[in-house]
């Protein structure tokens, strides 16, 4: 698992983990001590690396399946590039993987107002409105280059995910919203509403990793992965604001990005259907972020 410590990552490795059928491996540049002890305590073995340098020497090349969850926005373009980028030597190291999955973003797309986006649909610059976060959607689009290239090249049966609105108890854009309602503070969304998204639980895609790893193929399977609750950060932030019993304060701006709704046919092709519906999740996430709060 390369990326081992992020927001989805780190609940995915633990589950990976948590099968004594699996040895797990993971690789990051572990700035976060607590969460590289965690994983030990788990059974993972941690490799620390930063992919802008390369892997360690002495690195395993013998692993059956490896996932890319790693991405580098630390808005310096020169570093991200190397960062994200470097995804390809690891898939040449791992050349003799039975799989490789490499998990973007549907930051990826250009806007399409409020029609789903399939995974043929233009891609573009979606992310650059956002200061701080400049970018990550033209990073994740070069990783999809590299990664498509060296699938071709290592004939190395590879998936691409481009996921959606991940959340669940270890963090995501809701639970940012939920800070938000506690603390007061402003919610942009933006003013061609609504601003709708499939937010995806951390259990389904643990649940759906088999599916997409089988579905790998030269060329790369590219294939969207959100929840099958297409809704509007409006609507989830009035049914957050009624489980805090506090109002929202949502901001109306064009500063902030569009709607990004996927379609999923080919992902229900692939995987199935999502299991956890977006109240559920949510509502799950406060308890587990906030015990401290009493819900409506």
């Amino acid at each position: 698992m390369l990326g081992a410590t992020g927001q989805v990552a780190l609940p995915l490795t633990l589950a990976l983990a948590g099968d004594s059928a699996n040895e797990v491996w993971g690789v990051a540049r572990f700035s976060d001590q607590a969460a590289k002890k965690r994983l030990e305590d788990a059974g993972v073995t941690c490799v620390t690396a930063d992919l802008a340098k390369g892997l360690p020497d002495g690195f395993p090349d013998d692993f059956t399946y490896v996932l890319n969850f790693s991405v580098l926005k630390s808005n310096d373009w020169d570093y991200d590039m190397e960062a994200n980028t470097g995804v390809g030597a690891v898939m040449f190291h791992c050349r003799n993987a039975r799989a490789f999955l490499d998990c973007s973003s549907t930051a990826v797309y250009q806007p399409k107002g409020h029609d789903p986006i399939k995974e043929t649909d233009p891609l573009g610059d979606n992310h650059r409105i956002w200061e701080f976060i400049q970018t990550y959607s033209i990073c994740r689009i070069a990783t999809e280059a590299v990664v498509r290239f060296c699938a071709k090249q290592l004939n190395l049966p590879t998936t691409i995910t481009r996921l959606n609105v991940p959340y669940g108890p270890n963090g995501g854009w809701p639970a940012a919203h939920i800070d938000a309602i506690l603390d007061g503070q402003p919610i942009p969304v933006h003013v061609n509403a609504p601003s709708v998204y499939n937010p995806i639980h951390d259990s389904d895609i643990a649940a759906m990793l088999p599916a997409m790893l089988a579905a790998a193929s030269v060329p790369a399977t590219i294939v969207n992965w959100g929840g099958d609750d297409a809704v509007s950060i409006e609507d989830w932030c009035a049914y957050l604001g009624k489980l805090l019993g506090k109002e929202p304060m949502i901001v109306q701006t064009d500063q902030t990005i569009e709607s990004v709704e996927v379609d999923l046919t080919k992902m229900h092709a692939i995987a199935g259907h999502t299991k956890v519906g977006w109240q559920d999740g949510f509502r799950a996430m406060i308890e587990a972020r906030h015990p401290e709060v009493k819900l409506n």
